[in-house]
């Protein structure tokens, strides 16, 4: 999980301040962004969207859609993209495609890139499936998936050799191979995916995506995010 990379690309400036302008607007009698000097700091700001929009259960979400972030997610399991991909209301995605982008299972053949580069496997260790089983997945057995994908790789060496194309020679591969996307997302749909995906019983990989989602969420949005941390991470609520 070490490869495991969110960035961001861009976001909002002072997105708490374009929150309250949007809040503002609803009760104002006249055109705020005609009085955005005297609008309060980005600080001042979040301090009311919470005591207005969210504190007290009021779930008034709506102005939350306006500021935009825009992150880079690499080296995912395609698993986790299809389980976020779910979640489109307030999140757009453009996903690396596997039709274009065989290169790095060649190199995997040739010893220019590392398999786990290419290919997730997870960590050893103990673990339950969806019944409650416990199992161990042992060093000896995660080997073995590693020389599995380096073999699928080859095959899809010659398939491509054999004048195949990248779509139907990528059916070989293996489920899990790593994958980037740009990934757009508003306050609220970022809470949302948070809530949905950081639960204790969400699949491993879609935490970790959230545990380096969330840095970057504290840092746009303070106020929110202290709000959230308390009220709402990981406690399984209904997603707004």
């Amino acid at each position: 999980m070490n490869r495991f990379t969110v960035e961001v690309i861009s976001q909002t400036l002072n997105p708490q301040q374009v929150i309250y302008a949007g809040m503002h607007q609803d009760y104002a009698e006249e055109f705020v962004a005609h009085d955005r000097d005297r609008w309060p700091n980005e600080a001042r700001c979040g301090d009311i969207v919470v005591t207005n929009l969210l504190k007290g259960g009021r779930g008034h979400y709506g102005p939350l859609e306006h500021p935009q972030i825009v992150l880079n997610i690499g080296w995912f399991p395609h698993s986790t993209m299809q389980q976020i991909r779910t979640h489109r209301v307030g999140l757009s995605f453009d996903v690396q495609s596997f039709r274009y982008t065989g290169q790095r299972i060649l190199d995997v053949v040739e010893g220019k890139r590392d398999v786990e580069e290419v290919f997730y496997l997870r960590p050893l260790g103990f673990y339950t499936d969806r019944q409650g089983k416990k199992y161990e997945y042992t060093e000896a057995q995660r080997q073995q998936d590693v020389d599995w994908c380096l073999e699928a790789s080859r095959r899809y060496q010659e398939r491509i050799q054999q004048g195949f194309s990248e779509e139907h020679a990528r059916g070989l591969i293996p489920f899990d191979i790593r994958q980037h996307w740009v990934m757009s997302a508003n306050v609220r749909s970022l809470m949302h995916l948070l809530d949905l995906r950081w639960k204790a019983d969400a699949q491993l990989e879609a935490q970790k995506m959230c545990e380096l989602i969330w840095p970057h969420f504290q840092d746009w949005v303070p106020a929110i995010a202290a709000w959230y941390e308390e009220n709402r991470m990981k406690k399984a609520r209904l997603a707004p």
